[in-house]
C-alpha cells in the first residue's frame, strides 16, 4: 500500500456551496493558483453543468493552472458527465471527472425511489461514459457512511470493474464517528476483491465536529486520498479542514503509519488568508493551525516554557505552516514595481489596468498611514473589485453623527457606463443623495440605496483591523440580500470604517449588477 496520501481540495466546489461564499471568476482563479502553490494533488474546480459561470471557471482553471489534477463534478447523468469532461479537457492527462450517485437506504427510498440493482446499473453506466472521455474517473456513493456495507461493497466492486480509478466514500451528512467510519473502510478492503485496483478516498463533513477525526481514522484503515477544504469551509458545518489533516499526519507519523503528503506546508497560512478573503468567511481566532491564537501563549507558565524550549508547549513550529514570514512593509514612497513584487509574493497576478487601479488605492492608503503591510495589500485587492468593472465608485461621502443629532450621510457615486464603440474615454455620471439612518454606517448605506433606487437587506456585518496600530486599515466584510434570498458578499477596506463600509456595500452591488451573482443558478443539494 502506498505511503503517499493524495490531498484532494474541494474549496472551489464544496467550499463555495456555503451560503454567501460565492466567488467570481477572478477570485476562483486566484484561489486555484494558490492551491497549486500549496501543492495539493487534486483541485475540484466546480460543478460544470450547473451554470455557464461554473463551466467557464472550471475550464479556465484547467487551461491555466499547472501541477494539480483538475476535477469537475457530475451526477451520473449523461449531460453532467459530458459537461464535466468538456470543462476539464484543457488539463489533458491531469483531467478528472468525478461522478456520484446516492446509495443509502433513505436516499434510495425517498429521493431517487430506485432499487439497488438500478443504482448499480446507473453508476456503472456513468463511470463507463466518463472513462470514455477521460482516463481518470472518480466515483462517489453519496451518503456512503449510511449505506448498507454489503451494498456499498457491491457497488464499489462494480464501478472499479467499470473503470473508476478512485472510489470516494463520503460521510455526506457528517453522521459517522471515527471508530465506525474506520471499520467501514476496513470492511471494503476485506470484502471488495478488486479494491486495490483503485485509490480509496474519503470525503467527510463536520456536522458533529468529527470531519478531521473521521478522515484520519480512514487513513489508518487504508484510505489513501483525503478530500476537504482550506479552513474547513463548506455546506452546513463545513468539510474536513485540510490544513488540520495535513499537519496531524506530519506531526504524528508514528500513529498514521508514517504516511506523507506533498503539501508545501509553508503556504498554509497564506492559503488560509487568501481563501478567507475571497470567500468572505472569517477564520475564528481559535481555529487550529491558521487561527490568530493558534500559536499564542498568554499563561505565564506557558510563556516561560516556550522561552526555555519551544517544544514544551508547541507541538508544531509555526514557521512550518507559514507564520512569521511577512517581510518589510511598504510605505507611501514605495513605487509601483515594489508593490507588484509584494503582490506576486502574496500570490496575486494583476494585469496592467488592475495594477494601476490597485496602485492608486495603495497611494491613498499610504498617505494615511506610515506602513502598508502584506495584509493591507491583500485587503486592497479585495476592495478593488478585481475581476469585474466597478459599476459604481465612491467619489465622496460626508456624515454627521452624535448622541444629540440624527445620523445623516451624504454620498456621491460615480456611475461608470460602457465605453462607446468609437473607443473614446468611458463616459461617467455622478449621482448624489442624502439619508438619515440608525448610525453613520446605516445612513451611508441608505444614501446609496436612495441613489440606486433599490434596497439591500444587510444580513451580516463584520469589521476588523487588518494590522495593528492606531492607523490600522479597517476591513469590512458584509453579506447582503437583494431580495431573492441569496447572500452576496461585499468587501471594502479603508482607514475610515464608514468609508470601508460604503465600499463593501458597493462591492456587493457590483457583484450583482456585473457578474449576475443574484441570478446564478443554485447548486444542487444532492452532492457528496
Amino acid at each position: 500500500m502506498s505511503d503517499k496520501i493524495i490531498i484532494f481540495d474541494t474549496t472551489l466546489r464544496d467550499g463555495e456551496q456555503c451560503p454567501g461564499a460565492s466567488m467570481n471568476l477572478r477570485e476562483k482563479m486566484e484561489v486555484a493558483r494558490q492551491l497549486a502553490r500549496l501543492n495539493v494533488d487534486v483541485i475540484e474546480a466546480g460543478f460544470p453543468v450547473i451554470s455557464d459561470g461554473d463551466f467557464r471557471a472550471v475550464n479556465q482553471i484547467a487551461t491555466e493552472v499547472r501541477g494539480p489534477i483538475i476535477a469537475g463534478l457530475a451526477r451520473c447523468v449523461p449531460g453532467d458527465i459530458d459537461a464535466a469532461a468538456a470543462a476539464v479537457k484543457p488539463a489533458g492527462d491531469r483531467a478528472r471527472v468525478h461522478v456520484f450517485l446516492a446509495t443509502s437506504k433513505i436516499h434510495l427510498e425517498h429521493k431517487l425511489r430506485k432499487a439497488q440493482e438500478e443504482i448499480i446499473r446507473l453508476a456503472v453506466e456513468g463511470v463507463r461514459r466518463a472513462r470514455a472521455l477521460v482516463r481518470d474517473v472518480e466515483f462517489s456513493p453519496e451518503d456512503g457512511s449510511r449505506t448498507v456495507p454489503e451494498f456499498l461493497a457491491e457497488i464499489t466492486r462494480a464501478v472499479i470493474e467499470a473503470g473508476a480509478t478512485t472510489v470516494n466514500i463520503p460521510d455526506t451528512v457528517g453522521y459517522a464517528v471515527p471508530d465506525q467510519f474506520g471499520e467501514l473502510i476496513r470492511y471494503l478492503f476485506d470484502h471488495v476483491p478488486n479494491i486495490h485496483d483503485a485509490v480509496v478516498s474519503v470525503h467527510c463533513h463536520n456536522d458533529l465536529g468529527l470531519a478531521v477525526a473521521n478522515s484520519l481514522a480512514a487513513v489508518r484503515a487504508g484510505a489513501r486520498q483525503v478530500e476537504g477544504t482550506i479552513n474547513g469551509i463548506g455546506e452546513r458545518a463545513g468539510n474536513a479542514a485540510l490544513e488540520e489533516v495535513v499537519m496531524a499526519l506530519r506531526t504524528r507519523p508514528e500513529v498514521f503509519g508514517h504516511v506523507t503528503t506533498d503539501v508545501n506546508t509553508r503556504e498554509i497560512v497564506k492559503s488560509s488568508r487568501l481563501i478567507s478573503r475571497m470567500s468572505g468567511l472569517l477564520v475564528p481566532r481559535s481555529k487550529a493551525i491558521v487561527g490568530e491564537n493558534a500559536f499564542a501563549h498568554s499563561s505565564g507558565i506557558h510563556q516561560d516554557g516556550i522561552l526555555k524550549k519551544r517544544e514544551t508547549y508547541e507541538i508544531m513550529d509555526p514557521h512550518e505552516v507559514g507564520w512569521g514570514e511577512t517581510e518589510l512593509p511598504l510605505t507611501k514612497h514605495s513605487g509601483r514595481h515594489a508593490m507588484v513584487k509584494r503582490l506576486e509574493h502574496l500570490g496575486y497576478t494583476l494585469n496592467q489596468e488592475e495594477t494601476e487601479h490597485v496602485f492608486r488605492r495603495f497611494k491613498e492608503v499610504g498617505d494615511r498611514k506610515k506602513f502598508v503591510y502584506d495584509d493591507d495589500l491583500a485587503a486592497l485587492i479585495e476592495d478593488s473589485s478585481l475581476g469585474a468593472p466597478e459599476t459604481y465608485e465612491l467619489e465622496y461621502f460626508h456624515v454627521t453623527s452624535g448622541t444629540t443629532t440624527v445620523p445623516t450621510a451624504t454620498v456621491r457615486l460615480r456611475h461608470n457606463t460602457l465605453a462607446p464603440a468609437d473607443g473614446k474615454d468611458t463616459p461617467t455620471e455622478t449621482m448624489q443623495d442624502s439619508a438619515p439612518g440608525n448610525g453613520a454606517v446605516d445612513a451611508a448605506m441608505k444614501a446609496i440605496d436612495r441613489i440606486l433606487g433599490h434596497q439591500g437587506h444587510l444580513a451580516e456585518y463584520h469589521v476588523q483591523a487588518v494590522t495593528g496600530g492606531k492607523d490600522a486599515l479597517g476591513e469590512v466584510t458584509l453579506k447582503v440580500d437583494f431580495g431573492d434570498g441569496k447572500l452576496i458578499t461585499g468587501k471594502g477596506a479603508s482607514t475610515d470604517v464608514i468609508e470601508a463600509s460604503a465600499r463593501a456595500y458597493l462591492h456587493a452591488v457590483s457583484r450583482v449588477l456585473v457578474t449576475g451573482a443574484a441570478a446564478v443558478a443554485s447548486k444542487p443539494t444532492d452532492t457528496p
